[in-house]
């Protein structure tokens, strides 16, 4: 494949394994967003390195990470796993990063788990959403299964002000976490809230639909309301901790609160998160609150997710006025967002509206936007789902005010991203699933498999028989983008799409057909048997992850989410049952049944 010195492929293969071209104008366009790097780029960029392998090191000092020092130059294999700062006698100082070159797995693997998308999942107690109660709940309910993870979509922070962003894939950092996933009443120092509150609260739950707006108003009223009556001293002893990224997202969240989400709309003082400006137009006690809320979510996720591997879910990038855009403004590249070309899953491209780091530009920061991003989904679970793991190889970037069609692939240093994920992954002692579909390049798939990463397999996708699939992979039947079993086999998936003009009525009837063929049902059949029609299909991969949805398991009809609308209640679908009922619904238990049989005879 052509790639010229700005990271531009000039050629690349649609899913038709036909070759296209970007158009001038696009090659022209990102050129000037991407910029040209620094001449001695190679001499400050970092280091990544393998453990083990045979290494030159220029003469000078290293100092390690835990603050120890050592004379280096010349051959080192033996090197310290880690973050590392190498000074040359002779060059400017660089980043060293020493990884495993592996992931973390158990040697023996072979588990079942539940997919949740957690703002979905409400019980008899949630205030508008599902919470990180409702997690535990689950989590309870698939341990007594006999299921061995869970995996849970973003939980990411978006930004404190009305109208909430619905989409868990456009937060605005992916440092940080929603507090509207707390459940109020577990926080600390609530133990004494008003009951009209509790009450209050639980009603916002009974609606067709999520309002976060109404959820959120709420739950920041009472929180606020609780942190004013004394924060314990376990929060400043963690806050103090925590260091300048909390403090920099919490002094986001209270400038948000006064001038919006987007920090580009700010007063020009605000822009710089170093400014002088920024320490004075906030109050101490508006970003301590919102630094409290990360500690209770923290408590609150360590709780929901004891005993049991829980994978989150990192997305491809952040939103372009959020507080992650706010602190790498030097790193993101400006007006341009990233996506898709078109493809099986989507005729007309998409965009998913995150601004791209500028590769270049990501390496002279050492990396470490990523590294951040990568810990803190990683922390506290146990696992990492990877979203679109062919953004750390290349990633499609749309020009500003360009149809997604009109984009180009842009390169990235994908050796030293997996080596990250991989040390990052060694540390926290955590899986790590690459969500490897749509048009996948060749190499990626050998690549994710020489890092420890595995593989994603949809049965809606693949055109191999389960039993063919790969051994190191997280295989399911569908995901938040695709339709439920429920939904395909009744006909509410098609009519939906019907609605919404996402094709002729023969291309969607053909494509329905194709999916009840892989299940082996029939137009309108019992929609519970055909889940454990498509689940006892799905036990036949000798996959080390087996992955049922929560949306099958309750037999929901409508997926979470259609790619490319605007005009449909995305992420808007709470369950038709209550996690509070799991232990009581038959069609549930007898899908966990089913899994946890075949993975324990395999």
């Amino acid at each position: 494949m052509s790639t010229d010195e700005w990271g531009i492929s000039h050629t690349w293969l649609d899913d038709h394994e036909v070759e296209q071209h970007p158009s001038p104008q696009t090659v022209d366009a990102l050129r000037a967003v991407i910029g040209t790097p620094p001449e001695d780029l190679e001499q400050r960029a970092p280091l990544v390195v393998i453990s083990g392998d045979a290494v030159e090191l220029p003469f000078g000092e290293l100092v390690c990470e835990d603050g120890s020092a050592r004379h280096v130059g010349g051959a080192a294999p033996h090197l310290p796993l880690g973050y590392h700062e190498l000074r040359p006698a002779d060059g400017p100082s660089r980043r060293l990063i020493v990884s495993p070159g592996r992931c973390h797995r158990p040697s023996e693997l072979r588990e079942w788990g539940i997919a949740v998308q957690l703002y979905a999942a409400r019980s008899r107690d949630s205030w508008g959403t599902g919470d990180l109660a409702s997690l535990r709940t689950v989590r309870q309910w698939a341990q007594h299964r006999g299921a061995g993870f869970l995996l849970v979509n973003p939980l990411h922070g978006v930004a404190p002000t009305l109208p909430q962003e619905t989409s868990p894939y456009l937060p605005a950092t992916r440092r940080f976490r929603n507090p509207l996933y707390l459940r109020v009443t577990e926080v600390p120092g609530a133990e004494n809230l008003d009951p009209g509150d509790i009450a209050e609260g639980v009603t916002l739950g009974s609606g067709p639909l999520l309002d976060r707006d109404a959820a959120w108003t709420h739950h920041r009223e009472v929180l606020r309301r609780v942190f004013d009556a004394g924060p314990a001293r376990a929060f400043e002893a963690w806050r103090a901790e925590q260091g300048a990224p909390l403090q920099e997202w919490a002094t986001w969240c209270a400038l948000a609160e006064q001038h919006g989400e987007d920090f580009h709309d700010w007063p020009a003082e605000l822009h710089d998160p170093a400014g002088a400006a920024v320490a004075a137009a906030v109050r101490s006690e508006d970003v301590a609150f919102h630094a409290w809320l990360q500690w209770a979510l923290e408590l609150q996720l360590l709780d929901a997710c004891e005993g049991m591997t829980v994978l989150q879910d990192l997305p491809v990038g952040v939103s372009g006025g959020g507080a992650d855009a706010w602190s790498w403004q030097g790193v993101l590249a400006e007006d341009v967002t990233v996506g898709a070309p078109p493809d099986a899953f989507n005729g007309l491209g998409q965009n998913w509206g995150s601004p791209p780091f500028v590769p270049w530009r990501l390496r002279l920061a050492g990396y470490e936007p990523f590294v951040q991003s990568v810990r803190a989904t990683l922390a506290g679970a146990g696992g990492l789902r990877i979203d679109h793991v062919m953004g750390l190889f290349r990633l499609w970037w749309v020009p500003p005010g360009a149809d997604p069609t009109e984009g180009a692939y842009v390169r990235y240093p994908w050796q030293d991203l997996l080596a990250i994920v991989a040390l990052e992954s060694h540390r926290a002692q955590a899986l790590v699933v690459g969500e490897d579909l749509g048009v996948v390049e060749d190499g990626v798939r050998e690549a994710m498999a020489d890092y420890g990463l595995l593989s994603y397999r949809l049965l809606w996708f693949e055109k191999d028989v389960p039993a063919d699939w790969p051994a190191d992979a997280m295989a399911a039947v569908t995901t938040h983008d695709l339709p439920t079993v429920p939904g395909l086999v009744d006909g509410t998936d098609l009519a939906e799409q019907r609605e919404l003009e996402l094709g002729s009525d023969e291309e969607l009837a053909a494509s329905r057909t194709e999916m009840l063929d892989k299940i082996g049902a029939s137009d309108g059949g019992y929609v519970d048997e055909a889940v454990l029609h498509a689940y006892r299909r799905l036990t036949q991969a000798p996959s080390a992850l087996l992955c049922a949805t929560l949306d099958d398991a309750v037999l929901a009809r409508r997926r979470p989410n259609v790619p490319g609308t605007t005009d449909r209640d995305n992420w808007r679908i709470p369950l038709p049952v209550l996690v509070d009922d799991l232990p009581r619904y038959a069609p549930a238990r007898a899908l966990a049944a089913l899994l946890n049989k075949a993975v324990h005879d395999s």
